[in-house]
């Protein structure tokens, strides 16, 4: 694929705080791109770096071969859509949509074939002439969506545009814009604190926090292979507790050995080991196997979350299967349901789930949609 954008080595503080600490990343041609992380990461000083809208105070920002550091935004093939739409309230949709093409000064009936060919692709195409303040939120971003495409850029970044909206529309917009991404092959960079919004959307995940990247990949590979304990505590739950990699394809954790599917570690190397809820059977009590008491049982719709005590540790396990608060039960874990992480800075920041409950995860996420970066 074609290297489209390229941030070399880039740095960028505020008020002397480091924003952003020497990253580097490479952004290809019809790419699906989203940069995930918490509030205050530098997510989106990354984004408006590659929009202009920052320069950065180390590195470089490259656009197809060229240095743009102090290209203003509007002298770059990149276009913007904001957490709020900006739109002309004074304008109908067709206007709102047309807009920047009238600037460009193209003849009226250029831009009526463009305008009308966006507003098909958002399916918009009965509202052209509607007030665009008689319009829902979901229509509105596809105006802004439109508005932004029309000129037809090479980049468009999107700096958590769904956040404002209620989960159903916000489910259907995160399919809509994959396949308007698909349908343009412009290039999409996306903000989100949203994993599950991440994972479903993009060719392309770069992890983010305290200003670094911290993995790039796959949603797979982020998923299934999360590099250090802050990816895969972030990327869904997790399981992470402290092992030791004995030899090649056998680790130690919890008191017992088991098989894994890992190699390439030191002989009695310390690690993070990661198990995901989903990955462990509950079966019952059995003496060669870890096992405790069930302290916990949700029921999340799909499935139960049962926290379960092994040895003071407090495992969480996803499944369809139910056992009751304060039952003895046993814990299945088959070799490629173990990922063995090397140690790092996050290693003992994250771990098991004593403190976990569903109000503290949707307080996080209305504090994450407040505070903005």
């Amino acid at each position: 694929m074609k290297k489209i954008i390229e941030l070399k080595n880039v740095s960028k503080a505020f008020d002397g705080e480091t924003v952003l600490d020497n990253i580097n990343l490479d952004i290809y041609d019809n790419e699906f791109l989203t940069l995930l992380g918490p509030s205050g990461c530098g997510k989106t000083t990354t984004l408006r770096l590659i929009g202009g809208f920052e320069t950065p105070d180390q590195g470089d920002v490259i656009f197809m071969g060229e240095k743009i550091n102090d290209v203003p935004p509007h002298k770059r093939n990149v276009n913007t859509v904001f957490q709020r739409y900006a739109l002309f309230p004074h304008l109908n949709v067709f206007d709102n949509v047309a807009f920047p093409l009238k600037e460009r000064g193209l003849p009226k009936a250029e831009i009526e074939e463009k305008v009308n060919e966006m507003l098909s692709l958002v399916a918009l195409s009965s509202f052209a002439k509607r007030s665009v303040t008689k319009l829902s939120g979901g229509q509105q971003q596809r105006v802004a969506i439109a508005r932004a495409l029309v000129g037809q850029p090479k980049v468009l970044l999107l700096d958590e545009p769904l956040a404002a909206l209620d989960l159903k529309l916000r489910k259907d917009m995160q399919q809509e814009l994959k396949k308007i991404q698909k349908a343009t092959g412009i290039t999409f960079v996306f903000v989100t604190h949203d994993q599950e919004e991440a994972l479903s959307m993009s060719d392309t995940v770069v992890v983010m926090s305290e200003g670094k990247i911290q993995q790039i990949g796959t949603p797979i590979d982020i998923y299934n292979e999360p590099e250090n304990a802050f990816v895969a505590d972030f990327i869904g739950e997790s399981n992470i507790l402290d092992g030791v990699m004995l030899e090649d394809y056998k680790v130690r954790f919890s008191g017992r050995t088991f098989k894994c599917v890992d190699f390439g570690f030191e002989k009695k190397e310390s690690v993070d080991v990661v198990i995901r809820p989903e990955d462990v059977d509950i079966v019952p009590e059995q003496e060669d196997l870890l096992s405790g008491v069930v302290t916990s049982v949700t029921f999340m719709g799909v499935n139960y979350e049962i926290i379960v005590d092994i040895k003071g540790f407090k495992w969480m396990i996803q499944t369809t299967d139910f056992v009751d608060v304060d039952e003895h039960i046993s814990l299945k874990i088959d070799p490629d349901a173990i990922h063995v992480m090397h140690k790092s800075e996050y290693s003992g920041l994250y771990g098991d789930y004593s403190s976990f409950s569903n109000e503290f995860d949707e307080l996080e996420e209305i504090d994450e949609s407040e505070d903005g970066e």
